[in-house]
């Protein structure tokens, strides 16, 4: 026997413990075919989250209007158009709502609690028809797992009096409230079969940590790591130079939420540092300053943001020496200054800088930490890696994410794949190989991870955490997808002509459909029903650009979900759902508030096109899961075939198991 055929008698002695009898193997293959014929899951996919949970939070539980059509397609000649809104925001904020609900009826709740009822779980059965039995029994909050399953597939002839009992005993014992919120909860699981996030969970907005938690109680969810991503993630693994990012992000856009009500960071250290060692300098402003903001902590913040800017500055400068392969050392601005004259050269042009703003730095040694920073920074690391919860959300983003993602012939990722001005693929030098297109991205997803997991003190992780700055802002970075990152120039330079930074020419080929059509084929996705889903870039619509790119082979999904980008943007976000009838881009208005929405049933205004439909609905066969469904009756069929030739024998005679079943039940 070789080497194949020891493997595949292991194997098949192993999957006759799981289907001992011809019978169990015989059914087992009967259930899978059936599933291969249902309707293929609903996929949601966003992008560009910027930590604006608000707005995430209403486009999850709606679905991108997703439940919303449902309830339209069930309640239209029934409910009245505020009706169908009431019970929308119902199905996405039961608990806000019940208790707006409860407070307005004076008498007459427990009908309005029997009416509710019925029609949540008709709905419920209603997005239920395309799934198994057993995938919607999973999707059933566990403690009601067995009174709404009999609900939802109560048989047609007893149906309406089998309901009407069961609601009349949940509404007399006070248990409509729960009943309400767990099919709630059931619609908007099976609603959407699975969540894509294609990256930037962090920064702008305010409170990235709601976010992830939302995510880590999704039933089904990948994530494709953005450039914002990686610096977060490069910072809670120890990172100097990416928390000084973090911090110069934070502070800049005043989000000191997302650092101390967040994840707990202690900025004192910095703040203290700045207020006895920093000047108060004219050239740092801040992004967002509230009114009401008291002039000490406005003047306090500006001295942590000059503090900040020059120890990232330094960091990243230390970064670069350490590695001439990511080709930067024309970013090496602080030995390029003169300090006698005030004169910096970058690229071949001479800028004046003011000499005033940078006494924190040694012309000998200008990327040198003086003890009082060394220490700053050493403070710093020991707050971000002992911060629990960012800990536990940033091993959900290694465990749940990656830097790309196929998915039934959907190739996502949040950057680019660097290119050349001719189309062909850029070459770049790491670790003594040469790596481009498909093969960058598996050696960036493989260095991000060693950044994280690497032994702590060892090479491995200095080389992994250095090559996580280098994802967020690096020369032609994957996940960046520029030549250069201009916040010096932005801080010191007055001629905007210096703070240009370049897209890569993936930018520019985007539209060309024979590019597009070699990244296909090097990550080997058909050209027919494949899309590239992309985000990064916002999408600037007010100016008539389109999301959809290549003859509909890319779509950029980044329409400015951050508040930020929404002046450019005209828009606030684009979402993609992708069903068993095609593809569908949705645009949306900025979100109203949690407040008008529960008050009011505001949704969240969007336009929806269809850019890709079906002839044939497409099924569960038609998806990833359906190919590895076909494996699975593939092997089952080799079982089956060798039982009925002996070569393996049934575990347990059909009528002694039964008997044994009989008797466990």
């Amino acid at each position: 026997m070789n080497e194949t055929e020891l493997l595949n008698s292991k194997y098949l002695k192993l999957l006759s413990g799981k289907y001992p009898t011809i019978e169990d193997t015989s059914t087992e293959i009967i259930n899978l075919t059936s599933l291969l014929q249902l309707p293929k899951g609903t996929e949601h996919f966003m992008s560009d989250l910027h930590a604006e949970h608000e707005a995430f939070i209403h486009i999850l539980n709606n679905a991108s209007g997703e439940i919303r059509q449902k309830i339209d397609q069930l309640y239209d000649k029934l409910l009245t158009a505020n009706g169908r809104a009431q019970l929308a925001t119902l199905i996405y904020y039961p608990e806000e709502k019940l208790r707006k609900i409860r407070a307005e009826y004076t008498s007459g709740l427990d009908d309005w609690y029997r009416i509710t009822l019925h029609r949540l779980i008709e709905l419920s059965h209603f997005v239920s028809l395309k799934y198994s039995r057993n995938k919607v029994r999973r999707s059933i909050p566990a403690e009601y797992g067995f009174i709404i399953n009999e609900l939802i597939n109560a048989e047609n002839m007893e149906r309406e009096y089998y309901i009407e009992s069961i609601i009349d005993t949940i509404v007399e014992i006070g248990s409509a409230d729960e009943m309400i919120t767990a099919l709630a909860t059931v619609i908007k699981r099976l609603i959407v079969d699975r969540l894509h996030i294609v990256g930037d969970l962090f920064d702008r907005g305010e409170r990235p940590d709601i976010i992830i938690d939302l995510l880590q109680q999704h039933h089904a969810v990948d994530i494709q790591w953005g450039n914002h991503d990686v610096l977060w993630m490069g910072a809670a693994c120890g990172s100097k130079v990416c928390i000084a990012n973090v911090l110069f992000n934070a502070i800049k856009y005043g989000n000191l939420d997302s650092l101390e009500t967040a994840y707990g960071i202690n900025l004192r250290p910095l703040a203290v540092f700045a207020k006895d060692k920093i000047v108060r300098s004219d050239k740092f402003k801040l992004s967002k300053i509230s009114e009401v903001e008291p002039t000490d902590d406005i003047d306090l913040m500006i001295r942590m943001y000059q503090a900040i800017c020059i120890l990232l500055f330094k960091l990243a400068g230390q970064v670069i020496h350490r590695h001439p392969e990511y080709h930067m050392s024309d970013r090496l601005l602080l030995e390029r200054i003169d300090y006698q004259t005030g004169k910096v050269d970058i690229q071949g042009t001479t800028y004046d800088v003011a000499l005033q703003d940078l006494k924190q730095i040694d012309p000998d040694k200008p990327y040198e930490l003086t003890e009082a920073e060394d220490l700053v920074m050493q403070q710093l690391v020991t707050s971000f890696l002992t911060s629990d919860k960012l800990q536990s959300h940033i091993r959900f983003l290694y465990s749940v994410g990656s830097i790309y993602l196929k998915s039934n012939n959907n190739l996502m990722f949040h950057g680019c794949i660097p290119l050349n001005e001719d189309g062909t693929f850029q070459e770049f030098e790491f670790g003594g190989e040469t790596v481009s297109g498909k093969r960058l991205m598996d050696y960036a997803d493989k260095l991000a991870r060693q950044g994280y997991y690497a032994e702590d003190g060892s090479k491995e992780k200095e080389e992994g955490m250095d090559f996580l700055w280098y994802l967020w802002c690096g020369r032609n970075s994957p996940l960046f997808g520029r030549m250069q990152i201009t916040t010096f120039e932005r801080l010191f330079i007055e001629d905007p002509n210096s703070w240009i930074e370049e897209d890569n020419p993936y930018y520019r080929l985007i539209e060309n459909p024979e590019v597009i059509k070699s990244i296909f084929d090097d990550f080997d996705l058909d050209w027919e029903s494949g899309h590239i889903i992309n985000g990064h870039i916002p999408v600037k619509t007010k100016k008539g650009e389109s999301p959809i790119k290549a003859n509909g082979k890319v779509i950029v999904i980044d329409g400015g979900f951050c508040r930020a980008y929404q002046p450019k943007t005209g828009i606030a976000g684009y979402t993609l759902i992708y069903d068993s009838h095609g593809m569908r881009l949705i645009s949306h208005a900025p979100f109203p508030g949690f407040e008008k929405v529960i008050r009011a049933n505001s949704d969240i205004r969007s336009r929806e096109m269809v850019f890709e439909s079906t002839l044939k609905r497409l099924t569960v066969n038609d998806t990833d899961g359906g190919a590895r469904l076909r494996s699975q009756i593939s092997d089952l069929k080799v079982l089956l075939e060798s039982y009925r030739k002996g070569t393996l024998k049934e575990k347990v005679q059909r009528e002694q198991r039964s008997h044994r079943e009989f008797s466990l039940n």
